[in-house]
Formats: structure tokens, sequence, C-alpha cells
């Protein structure tokens, strides 16, 4: 502040007019005069200033996104401003304080970068503001505005962002991921066509053969959507952190994209998170409004340090799947207690359903492999993480004889891993 600087200047002369009488005189007056213009410049200032948060964006996990304020000036004196956001737990804003200049009588818009760092609900709470005139600036006043407004931060879907392009629609529909198209008994009209020898009777159309002359025969075809359920496992093997998201939140990311393609294939999608107990239930949808609730109900959905119920969790899938479907799920099958059980169930649901298995590798674990030790605590590194590998192989290929289908992918790459695959399955019918 310029108060400072003149305080700091009158302080230089006090110090130096034991040897210079004038310094001591002029001193005095420059006290005098910064009195004189704090009063004058805290009297012109306004009592309080505006600002407002503008709606806020849609927010996506690790994606930067752009906050808008708009502040008012209503004085009839230039101000600068500055304010910072009170601290929340799913936003990082980065630079603490926002600066601008509001000329006299004006409003202004001004823009800040903020970092969604983690999932679920939240909320804004205050503005910590001060203000000062452009000129002198001599006085900062400050304030508090209660500025509550609820938000939530959504797992990043950009992968589907690029498979729901309209070319991929295409390819979808080519494809025949919506339905293929079957001669024979079907449900949904498809074309008219002439008859033919070795057509049923009861396919022919009386009413397109009155109007045309000749007899006619309605071409149907077979609808082609399936159920998909989604297992989430939330359970303590997925509180681990890679970089700087959690198993978790990766996973739920991959969840909410593949669930998102299967919507645009007009398959029907359920969901069911669990740990201990079952977190979150919903029964196999295909309407827009039930995928929106599907997406609220896994935003807020937190790992639990505690032992995943792989059991009662696949008896509720076994349960209520009645008929052939593909079951996906997202966990991280390391400790080999944890192993025997979910590769038991598994295999059991493997004889009737299809079933998917997604695990996430670490980075850290393939960069240590990939790299030739130097030292002897990366020897000790590399055993370790040769163990690790050996043990996701094993678990891999005793699912894969099953009749299981696995990945295995780094995490970064887990949602663009999954939505191929369940490409790859509804490209070759094997649901």
């Amino acid at each position: 502040m310029r108060a400072v600087w003149a305080l700091g200047f009158a302080a230089f002369l006090l110090a130096a007019s034991p040897g210079v009488h004038l310094f001591a005189t002029l001193a005095y007056a420059v006290l005098a005069a910064l009195v004189i213009a704090s009063l004058v410049d805290f009297w012109r200032m306004p009592r309080r200033i505006a600002v407002h948060r503008l709606a806020a964006p849609h927010f996506a996990l690790r994606r930067p996104a752009e906050l808008r304020y708009r502040i008012d000036n209503a004085s009839s004196i230039p101000l600068r401003v500055g304010f910072v956001e009170s601290p929340m737990r799913t936003l990082d804003f980065g630079e603490s304080e926002i600066t601008a200049g509001v000329p006299a009588n004006a409003a202004i818009e001004v823009d800040a970068r903020a970092l969604p760092v983690a999932r679920g609900s939240d909320a804004f709470s205050r503005l910590y503001v001060w203000y000062e005139s452009a000129l002198p600036g001599l006085v900062r006043r400050r304030l508090m505005l209660d500025a509550p407004e609820q938000t939530r931060v959504y797992p990043d879907l950009s992968a589907v962002e690029r498979y729901g392009s309209l070319t991929v629609r295409n390819r979808l529909i080519e494809a025949g991921l919506r339905r293929m198209r079957m001669r024979g008994a079907g449900t949904e009209f498809e074309s008219l066509r002439d008859y033919g020898e070795g057509d049923a009777f009861r396919s022919i159309d009386w009413k397109a053969t009155a109007r045309r002359g000749k007899v006619m025969v309605v071409q149907r075809e077979v609808e082609r959507s399936q159920d998909v359920v989604i297992l989430l496992d939330c359970g303590r093997l997925m509180t681990a952190r890679i970089g700087d998201q959690r198993k978790l939140d990766y996973a739920v990311t991959a969840a909410l994209s593949l669930a998102s393609i299967a919507s645009l294939a007009s398959d029907r999608v359920g969901v069911v998170a669990f740990a201990r107990d079952i977190l979150i239930a919903r029964s196999p949808r295909s309407t827009q409004a039930s995928l929106r609730a599907l997406s609220e109900a896994l935003c807020d959905v937190e790992p639990r340090f505690e032992e995943p119920d792989y059991a009662s969790a696949f008896g509720y899938v076994r349960s209520h799947l009645h008929r052939r479907s593909l079951v996906v799920l997202f966990t991280d099958v390391i400790d080999p207690v944890a192993q025997a059980t979910v590769l038991g169930e598994l295999s059991t649901l493997a004889r009737r359903h299809v079933v998917l298995c997604v695990f996430m590798n670490d980075a850290a674990v393939q960069s240590t492999l990939a790299a030739a030790p130097a030292t002897v605590d990366d020897v000790y590194r590399l055993d370790v993480a040769l163990g690790l590998a050996q043990e996701r192989k094993l678990a891999a290929r005793t699912l894969e004889r099953t009749g299981v289908l696995v990945i295995d992918a780094p995490a970064a790459k887990l949602s663009v891993a999954a939505i191929d695959e369940y490409l790859r399955i509804k490209a070759a019918a094997l649901i």
C-alpha cells in the first residue's frame, strides 16, 4: 500500500534528522499530509461493494474450469478490488487472490480458473473481499460476503465426448449395436417387400397387399437391446491413489463412460456399488432420466477402508438378472485372500452371463519393471513389482480359463479400454 511507503519515507527522514534538522521538519510534514490524505480517502470510499459469483459451470474431475464474477462499483471513484474464495474440498483455486480495477459507477466481470480435485457434492460459502481507491489508495477496506451455492464435481467423461460424435453414432448403428436385423419372428417393423417362396403366411400384410394389388409381406427386425450391469468395488483396495486420483475415481469415470455409450446403443444399464454392504443398487434402465440418476448416484460414492463382500454383491446380481446379460466388474484384485472369492464368484456367474472383469494397473509398477535397477533399493522395488505383476497375470489367466473376459489397462486409459471392449462384445454378438 502507498501508506506503507509514505510511512517508511517518514521513518527514514526521522532517522536522518539528528544530522540534518530539516529532515525532521520534512518528516512531520509527510506524516501530516499522510494523515490528512488518509482521512479524505477514507471519507470518499464507499462503505460496501458488491461482488457476485455468477452461475457455476459444470465441474468435471481434473478438468480446469472457469469461474466468473461480477464486481459492481456504485461509487463516484475508481476502485481496486481483490477477493478470494473460501477453501473447498473439491476445488483448487490456484492463485489465492483475484484482483481487478473497476471504473467509477461501473460493473465488470472477471474470470478465475479452478481445478476440481475431488468428486462429489460441495458448497461455495464466503468471499473475502478488499478494496481501495485507485488513487491515492491509502486506506483499504475489508469485508466478508456470504455467497452460498451448492455445487458438484462429476467424473471426467471426455472419453464419451470422443465416442459420442456423429461419426461414432453412425458406426454404432451400422454395426448393429442398436438392433440386429434378422429374418423371422421379430417385434419391430422394418420394411415391406414382395412375397417370396418360403415366407410365412402370417407375415402377409393384407392392407398393403390390397393397396398395391400384389402380395406384400412385412419384414421385421429383432430388438437386440441387452442388459448391462456394472459392479463397482468400493472397498479397501480402491482407496489407493494412482497419481493424483484414487483408484475408485478412475473406476467411476470408466463406469459412467461405459454406461453412456451403452445407453447410446439402446442397452439398459444398471449398477451395483458395494463395499461391506451394498451402497447403490439400480436395476437396468435405458432412459436418459435413469442415466442421469445413475450419474448423480455415482458422483457421491466414496471408497471405504473395509473389506468388500463380493459374495453378497454377486448374489444380488444373480437374483435380479433373469436373462443373459453383460456384467462388468471394476475392481483391483491384488490381495490373494480376496482373489479366491472373486475368482469363484466370477466363474459361477460366467456360466450364464458375459462377464468382463476390469483391472487397472499402476503406472509406478510398470515403470519399475521397465527400468534397469541401479541401486540395492531399486532391486528391492523391482522384486516387489515383479511379485505384484505375477499375481495379476495369474489372476487374469485363471479368470480367462473360466470364460471371464479380462481388461488390465493403465488407470488413465481405463475408460477407453472399457468402451473398446464393450464395442467388441456387441459387434461379436456375444450377448
